[in-house]
């Protein structure tokens, strides 16, 4: 079973929705069908949705793949409690104009930390099934 992915993977999901009504908002109130219609605020809007559709589902993909491989509940917990933190700190990072880019750049530390992480972590662990399969 796959208990902690799917906590994890409700949260970024309930995320992802919000930022997609933020867009939504965005182009009712500025009437605009495609694409951002010249205004800045819809673009940061839909690149913070679309950044996150970009990075996320490798994440749950790895995470899932480090459950399903039966690693201990915390460390599938851990990396994917900061993928979350990172989005959140990315999208937060995008409301604000530029040239303040000190939380977008934290969130996508964070996030290629964590994505980073998974990738090594799924090795390791992988290697470590493997070898005490032998």
């Amino acid at each position: 079973m796959l208990l902690v992915t799917s906590i994890i993977a409700a949260l970024l999901t309930a995320i992802f929705i919000k930022l997609s009504f933020a867009v939504i908002r965005l182009r009712r109130k500025n009437k605009v069908g495609l694409g951002s219609g010249g205004y800045e605020d819809l673009e940061r809007a839909i690149r913070a949705q679309g950044n996150f559709a970009e990075y996320v589902p490798l994440g749950i993909i790895l995470i899932a793949c480090l459950e399903l491989n039966g690693a201990p509940w915390w460390l599938v917990a851990i990396p994917g409690l900061a993928l979350i933190a990172g989005r959140l700190i990315h999208a937060r990072g995008m409301r604000a104009p530029p040239p303040d880019f000190s939380k977008r750049v934290l969130g996508m530390q964070l996030t290629f930390g964590t994505l980073a992480s998974l990738a090594a972590l799924n090795l390791v662990w992988a290697c470590y099934q493997f070898i005490g399969k032998i």
